[in-house]
């Protein structure tokens, strides 16, 4: 099985609402047959709700008035980074003294990714918003990822991709927008915390997370528990990009992980063979250049 890219339960599409009990309430008594206050106490009291055209927001309406099913789980938040976000201006003068050459366009069928969703199947607001960057890598040759993501997937099984892959050259290949869901993990939590939208889903984290992928080199095609490792070039364009999605969302460098640091499902064990040390040298570097180092707290934590 291949530690990267397989990737299981997606959850693009939250599925049907709750039933709602949509039942007229029964008539008014006559005077006459006013009921005593005994009697009034038992009547069931009737559920009123306005009516609202989206499925999500009956189901919030039921909620919130009382009625229908409760959700069988609490909604979890990451604790909100109180790091600055910087302004387009001074990413594009960190990517300029960095030497970073542009991006190069490779985008994914739309059958691979998604939206970060707002809400579940509840009606209730999640997290979706980037708060954490994931470490992959290819297995496969980077030519043949992007194949793989260009190509229509109607099945949820056979759908993934990246936000950013850098190839051996150390080259930026854009598959997804950073505002866009892709489904770089699949059952999978940031500690105990993770994104649930509908009662079947076992939860992710791709509604808060940025993926980035690092192309495996040639002896590490394959399901190897290591290989010979990454370039230089890779290691600097990956703490470039880590940089700037840092400084563009105010993300702090405790929330760069690996996938197989997040990944819940015991299947997924990539990148391997990546070095930290390597990775933090070369982002101390970039972080000195832009003069964003706040974004390394020296922590575990916020």
């Amino acid at each position: 099985m291949e530690p990267g890219l397989s990737l299981p339960n997606r959850m693009a599409h939250p599925g049907p609402p709750p039933k709602v009990n949509n039942a007229l309430p029964q008539p008014a008594p006559s005077p006459s047959q006013s009921p005593s206050p005994s009697q009034s106490q038992r009547r069931p009291k009737t559920c009123h709700r306005p009516l609202l055209p989206a499925a999500i927001a009956l189901a919030s309406a039921a909620l919130l008035y009382g009625c229908g099913p409760r959700p069988p789980w609490p909604v979890q938040w990451l604790a909100e980074s109180p790091l600055p976000r910087q302004p387009e201006a001074a990413l594009r003068q960190c990517e300029a003294k960095l030497g970073l050459t542009s991006e190069q366009a490779t985008p994914a069928d739309a059958s691979n990714f998604g939206e970060r969703q707002g809400h579940d199947v509840y009606g209730r607001a999640v997290p979706n918003r980037p708060q954490l960057i994931v470490l992959h890598e290819t297995v496969i040759g980077a030519a043949d990822t992007l194949r793989k993501f260009a190509t229509p997937h109607p099945k949820d099984d056979d759908q993934a991709s990246y936000h950013v892959l850098v190839d051996i050259g150390g080259q930026r290949l854009r598959v997804v927008n950073d505002d866009k869901r892709t489904y770089g993990a699949g059952m999978a939590a940031w500690g105990d915390m993770t994104v649930r939208i509908r009662p079947t889903s076992v939860g992710s984290i791709n509604n808060l997370a940025l993926h980035l992928s690092l192309e495996s080199p040639a002896d590490g095609r394959g399901d190897t528990s290591s290989h010979s490792g990454y370039t230089d070039a890779q290691y600097r364009t990956t703490a470039a990009q880590v940089l700037l999605w840092q400084a563009r969302y105010g993300i702090p460098l405790s929330r760069v992980t690996s996938h197989a640091a997040v990944d819940r499902s015991h299947s997924r064990y990539d990148p391997r063979s990546f070095r930290w040390e390597r990775f933090d040298a070369a982002w101390q570097k970039a972080s000195q250049i832009c003069g964003f180092g706040v974004y390394d707290t020296g922590r575990a934590t916020l």
